[in-house]
């Protein structure tokens, strides 16, 4: 565990090297928890060598069991090209959204996939969200750190591509307000793009 506690603030930072970890969010006090893990090679090599133009988009509220027919249908439209790769995408994408769905009890998930070019959410911040996980498939991870008194990052760690974060949002119903912040990498001018999974409970009606 990194503790990162100052004030009255849920601070803390649980990391492991199984999924279970992620659990850890409902702890007293724990403002994420983050699964340190590497992405099978070939499922990175297969992210790494699409051209910017065929990385999968999505943005869209589904059932957790249409989770991974979504991902696929992003493939397809994006011309992604390696049916194995595909199909490893969406599989991984609806573990995670299957462990979200059992964490926080809602199983009408918002499912992101962000092609990231440039300084998008580049500011540190909390989320108007109960909890929300972000995963970095490709590209520079996420930065987070504990909250000044000016909202930023008062140190700022960041996450590998290919871990799960699992983050505490302003709306969790929990023991303490979120102190720590997290933000996208600044990439502005790097050349890099990243493609960044994020998944919310969905706001809108079934």
């Amino acid at each position: 565990m990194l503790d990162l506690a100052k004030g009255a603030a849920a601070c803390n930072v649980v990391e492991g090297g199984s999924v279970e970890v992620l659990r850890d969010l409902h702890r007293p006090g724990c403002a994420a928890a983050i699964w340190q893990r590497h992405l099978p090679p070939l499922f990175s090599q297969w992210l790494d060598a699409l051209p910017d133009g065929r990385l999968p988009a999505l943005r869209a509220s589904v059932p957790l069991r249409g989770v991974a027919d979504l991902v696929q249908g992003a493939c397809r439209a994006a011309r992604s090209g390696a049916d194995a790769g595909q199909a490893l995408l969406a599989q991984d994408v609806a573990r995670l959204a299957a462990e979200f769905a059992r964490i926080t009890g809602q199983d009408r998930l918002q499912i992101r996939l962000d092609v990231v070019r440039g300084n998008a959410c580049s500011k540190f911040h909390v989320d108007y969200v109960p909890a929300r996980l972000l995963c970095t498939y490709r590209g520079a991870g996420t930065q987070y750190g504990l909250a000044s008194e000016a909202g930023e990052a008062e140190q700022v760690h960041q996450m590998q591509a290919g871990a799960v974060g699992l983050f505490r949002g302003r709306l969790w119903p929990g023991d303490l307000p979120c102190g720590l912040v997290h933000r996208s990498p600044p990439i502005d001018g790097s050349g890099e793009t990243r493609l960044l999974l994020v998944i919310d409970a969905a706001q809108d009606d079934p």
